[in-house]
């Protein structure tokens, strides 16, 4: 059997191969971030077959000052959950898992979106849209971490497999994370432990909200490709702290480049973070970057790059993707 082809088991979760659909901003919720028909039709279609063994939703805001953006889902508050009940249940028909990524931008957002000026740890323009926010008080951090819990609160409510926080990109969390936005001079910056205590904080309120049993992703933005920036060894011990803390699965990516690497643009292009990753914790790690042939994403397994490989833009522009790939692997190896 291909690697591809084998099943996994993370925490609760059983997944029937090791392809995973990334999440990817649609922008075809209702106004208001609820579910709307163009987004039950958009997973319908992607989850068509259950080739995917885990689908992971793209993020959602936990509150609306953390909307990252127009016709972004929400998680905010409990008026969504007979739509979102609706998507789980579409994919789930389909054969697939699924994972719910919930967010919030921080000063990755604007204040036509929010209607209020942008928060973040500290007022540093963000590296992609020079926005200054305002420095987010301790009281407000508490909010946050409220939120956080309120929305894995409802993913489970809604009936996914799982919750993902979102650490990378260039939002919230992973502006705490970064030293290049985050100047803090109290518990919440500096040392790396200080700088992920945000992240453990949220984790431990939504381990709280969802019980044992119930996987909890986190994507993490593991370099920022910058002098003064996040390190791959910074990551390496933030890796450690979030699976000691009760993460079930690391979803590697990039920071405030986004979901691209300044290095290489080869198949599986954040293989390198995802290998140091994997080196000191026992957790499964997923790979995202570029993948768009299954045998490329074969050899990433065979080389021990990662445990689950994620193909988002090959599936973004043909649906049929996953089927294909399989198709594929299974007439090479037969067995």
């Amino acid at each position: 059997m291909t690697h591809l082809l084998e099943p996994l088991q993370a925490s609760s979760l059983t997944l029937h191969n090791r392809l995973i659909m990334p999440p990817m901003a649609t922008a075809k919720s209702e106004e208001d971030g609820g579910i709307s028909q163009a987004v039950l039709d958009y997973y319908q279609e992607k989850s068509n077959g259950g080739y995917f063994s885990l689908i992971i939703i793209e993020h959602s805001f936990i509150n609306p000052k953390g909307k990252a953006s127009k016709n972004q889902l929400s998680v905010a508050d409990d008026h969504v959950l007979e739509g979102l009940r609706s998507l789980a249940e579409v994919i789930h028909d389909n054969g697939s898992k699924t994972v719910m990524q919930i967010n919030h931008a921080g000063s990755a957002t604007t204040q036509e979106i929010i209607g209020d000026t942008p928060v973040g740890p500290s007022p540093v323009p963000h590296p992609r849209n020079g926005n200054p926010p305002k420095e987010l008080t301790k009281q407000e951090i508490a909010g946050i971490v409220q939120s956080f819990q309120d929305a894995a609160r409802r993913v489970k409510e809604a009936g996914f497999d799982g919750v993902e926080i979102h650490s990378a990109h260039g939002y919230l969390l992973n502006q705490f994370f970064s030293p290049l936005t985050n100047k803090r001079t109290d518990e919440y910056g500096g040392t790396i432990h200080n700088r992920i205590r945000l992240h453990l904080q949220v984790i431990e309120a939504v381990r709280a909200a969802v019980g044992n049993d119930f996987p909890i992703l986190l994507r993490l933005g593991a370099s920022d490709y910058k002098e003064g920036g996040i390190t791959i060894e910074d990551s390496q011990i933030a890796a450690k702290e979030f699976e000691k803390a009760g993460i079930s699965i690391l979803d590697i990516s990039g920071s405030f480049l986004g979901y691209t690497s300044p290095i290489t643009s080869e198949q599986g292009y954040f293989s390198p973070l995802t290998e140091a990753v994997k080196k000191v914790v026992s957790i499964p790690v997923i790979l995202t970057g570029g993948v768009t042939e299954s045998l490329a994403a074969e050899q990433l397994l065979v080389a021990e790059k990662a445990d689950l490989i994620g193909v988002g833009r090959a599936v973004f522009k043909n649906s049929q993707w996953a089927k294909q790939a399989i198709k594929t692997l299974v007439t090479v190896s037969p067995n």
